[in-house]
């Protein structure tokens, strides 16, 4: 047996939100005063219904059966194993993977993205505005205001806007209007463009554009919508790991000892991750892998800090490991990877010790997906091949220690719309990127005089 499909009606019928069982619980968002936002000072950005669900303490929220009929036209998605790609590394590992690639935007984003839009238009919101970075987001937010009649428009990294012409023309299909970020539609973009006419353009600056024309709009129709770091976000895409663990007993694992996601903002590694952490919570051994880059090692070389998510300081102060707001990556083909913050649900989860982050340069992870590819058969974006690359990793380590452990990773989209990335990869034009600690260290500067962010933790992990 090499994959599990689930019924539809075996689809989980709640989300899990970690934050109900977090060991030591999180720090609050801050606002320009220092002191705790309240739910109501979001209400310009948010609608209330996704507000409640950001700041919820309950272990388990209900999936609207109007969510659910959107989710049905692809989830359950499969849960496979890589036994061609086991045989080619001679790993007594058995490694499976959660293939989020089959959603209509070849992404785990979908999952999210049609909640987001369904709340939404519950609350009577008529467009929404967001950025993107490789584009599964933006095409994702697109494909799901096209099916609830919403206007969508998305704001894309410059560098990914020119790398990724197809993802722009997804968007357009779906009835979407992508524009390249920084753009002289809004303040934050002309205020960037001024400074640097030739940047590459980040998240933090995409994520200005969006909150600005979102919160300028005077009809208050329109709002903002993020496609990883918030709560919510987290929360909706636990659906890929309460999945999962069925699945695997389906295949007759008892236990799973070692769980893979990238991560750039947190989506895709928290949802497959979190109810994994949970039983880790309560006593099981699991080792739980965020994969970012090497050339943006939030996780692994940043500190724990309160700062804004985004470059014009629109959104709240997030207690997160942060490179600073202010900063630009390198533009390795990841695009989603390229953010300069993390998700604080999964930030707090690393203080505790709960996750242990691992950065990898892009060429061992374009190594990764061409063996993946030539294995599975299945050509994965940039983002996931982090993930693949560390999964290969720990394989290997399994064959040299003789030990049969389980292995899961989530396999967050195709690298249908990526294809740039491996011709230049093939071609030999690609290099690593490896972020110093004097340029992490400088660009931390302008969160020098920000209020500190103490690593609260147990200890017990």
């Amino acid at each position: 047996m090499i994959k599990v499909f689930l019924n539809e009606d075996e689809i989980p019928k709640k989300w899990y939100n970690l934050a109900a069982d977090l060991p030591t619980p999180m720090l609050p968002p801050l606002g320009p005063d220092g002191k705790p936002v309240s739910p109501d000072m979001l209400a310009p950005v948010f609608p209330m219904n996704l507000i409640e669900q950001e700041v919820s303490q309950e272990r388990w929220i209900d999936i609207p059966e109007g969510i659910l009929e959107l989710l049905y036209r692809w989830r359950p998605s499969p849960l496979q194993r890589a036994v061609n790609l086991e045989k080619a590394l001679g790993t007594p590992a058995r490694i499976y993977f959660k293939n989020e690639s089959l959603s209509p935007a070849g992404s785990h984003k979908p999952n999210t993205a049609v909640a987001q839009a369904w709340y939404n238009k519950e609350f009577g919101i008529k467009k929404l505005v967001t950025e993107t970075g490789a584009g599964q987001w933006g095409s994702a937010l697109s494909f799901a205001c096209a099916l609830l009649g919403l206007e969508c428009k998305v704001y894309m990294v410059r560098i990914s806007f020119d790398q990724k012409p197809f993802r722009k023309v997804m968007m357009e299909t779906w009835g979407a209007k992508c524009i390249p970020s920084p753009s002289p539609e809004t303040k934050a973009g002309r205020d960037v463009l001024e400074k640097n006419p030739d940047t590459p353009g980040s998240l933090g600056i995409a994520i200005s554009e969006a909150i600005e024309e979102a919160v300028t709009d005077e009809t208050g129709k329109t709002r903002y919508s993020l496609g990883s770091v918030l709560n919510h976000v987290m929360l909706h895409q636990t659906i890929i790991g309460l999945e999962a663990k069925k699945q695997l007993q389906k295949f007759g694992e008892k236990k799973v000892d070692v769980v893979i996601g990238c991560a750039g903002g947190g989506s895709n590694f928290a949802g497959l991750s979190f109810p994994f952490m949970a039983d880790k919570i309560n006593g099981e051994k699991i080792e739980i892998i965020p994969v970012e880059p090497a050339s943006c090692p939030t996780l692994t070389k940043a500190p724990f800090v309160y700062d804004h998510g985004d470059i014009a300081r629109m959104t709240p102060l997030l207690p997160m490991y942060s490179l600073g707001h202010s900063f630009v990556p390198s533009p390795i083909h990841a695009g989603g990877l390229r953010y300069h913050g993390m998700s604080p649900l999964v930030s707090q989860a690393v203080v505790e010790g709960l996750a242990t982050p691992l950065a990898i340069n892009q060429l061992e992870c374009y190594s990764a997906a061409m063996l993946f590819a030539k294995t599975e058969g299945i050509i994965v974006a940039p983002e996931t091949s982090h993930a693949v690359a560390a999964a290969i990793r720990k394989a290997r380590e399994a064959k040299e220690e003789g030990k049969a452990r389980v292995i899961i990773f989530n396999l967050s989209g195709h690298g249908l719309m990526d294809l740039y990335g491996y011709d230049a990869y093939m071609q030999g034009k690609l290099k690593d990127y490896e972020m110093s600690k004097d340029e992490v260290h400088d660009s931390l500067a302008e969160i020098k005089g920000y209020p500190k962010a103490e690593m609260r933790k147990t200890g017990k992990w």
